[in-house]
This record gives structure tokens, sequence and C-alpha cells, in this order.
């Protein structure tokens, strides 16, 4: 569990610096450059990622049960997920009427991950891992919108291309990790 909660500390500390300590970021980036920043956080997030990653699958060979979720949570995070890939898509794909309506698209995939993952699972690991992703997320996410507020920052124009990108990728991304990735990736298959 240490090393997970480690891994966690790094992985999402490395990610709220913008939301605790924006001014000192913006202070860091100026004093060593953008690339530096970049290099230093990409490479605390990689490690912190890691060992969060590690530690979560270690965690699970000694499981500390806190509660026994009822059957149909695994639907409910099924159907919770196909929102969170379309979301998730839209972050990064052509500008879309989702990512203009929503802002931060990211940070509600994450938030709808870690939600569903916690419904379905009750072992004290998964809830610690499942957790501070959506406390973070939550977090991170009225940061974002403050930001942006205060900026004046206009939301982006949407595109019906961006959409019709967002959702078919997404649901195409979603039934190829549900139905075959994710047995392969967590040793858990997603439904059943």
């Amino acid at each position: 569990m240490t090393v997970m909660l480690l891994g966690l500390l790094l992985f999402l500390g490395a990610h709220s610096v913008r939301i605790i300590a924006d001014d000192w970021r913006q202070a860091q980036i100026e004093r060593f450059g953008a690339p530096a920043w970049k290099i230093a956080y990409s490479l605390i997030s990689v490690i912190g990622l890691a060992l969060a990653i590690w530690g979560f699958a270690m965690s699970r060979t000694t499981p500390i049960m806190i509660w026994q979720p009822p059957m149909w949570t695994q639907y409910l995070v099924a159907l919770l997920m196909i929102p969170a890939f379309i979301l998730l898509v839209s972050t990064y794909g052509p500008t879309s009427h989702i990512r203009s309506v929503v802002g931060h698209p990211m940070m509600i995939s994450v938030k709808l991950w870690a939600l569903g993952h916690l419904l379905v699972n009750g072992r004290l690991g998964d809830i610690l891992f499942f957790g501070a992703f959506l406390v973070w997320s939550i977090a991170a996410f009225r940061a974002a919108r403050r930001r942006n507020r205060l900026a004046g920052k206009p939301l982006a124009i949407g595109r019906f291309q961006g959409d019709v990108i967002a959702v078919v990728v997404g649901l195409t991304l979603y039934f190829l990790f549900a139905f075959h990735l994710h047995v392969r990736v967590t040793g858990v298959p997603a439904l059943g």
C-alpha cells in the first residue's frame, strides 16, 4: 500500500501544482524555461504513475475488504465508462461541441472512471486508488473552471465533425477496451 500511496502522491501531487500553487509553477517555468519544466513534470508523473500502478497491483495480492459491492454495479460502471471514453477522446480530438460545453472533458472523464470503479470495488486499495483520482479530478475541474472565468477565456466554438469523431472513436475504444483489453491490462474482466 505504501508504494501505491507514494506513487499517487507523486503523480497527483505533480498534477495538483496548478491547483494549489499556480504562481509558484509559473515562477519555475520562467526561471528554468518551459522545456525543463515539462521534462521534470513528465518524469515525476511517469515515475509516480508507475509506482501507483505497481503498488495498486500489489494491494490486490493481499486485499482488505471494506464492503462487498452488489453485482449490478458492474453494469453501472460499464454505462459510466461510455461517456468517459467519449469525453476522453473529445479532449484530444478536433474541437467539438462536447469540449466547448464541458470545458475540461478529461477531468470529467477521470471523474466518471474513478466514480464507476469506486462503486464496483470494495477493497481498501481500490478505494484509496480510485478515491484519490476522484478527489483530484473534482478539485482540478473546479480550479480549471475558475482560472478560465478569471482570465475571461471564451469557450471554443464547437464543430459537429468533432462531436462525430469523439463519439465514434470513443465508442470504438470503449468496446475494444471493455471486451478485449481490460482483462489483459488489469487481469479482471470488465463484465462478469
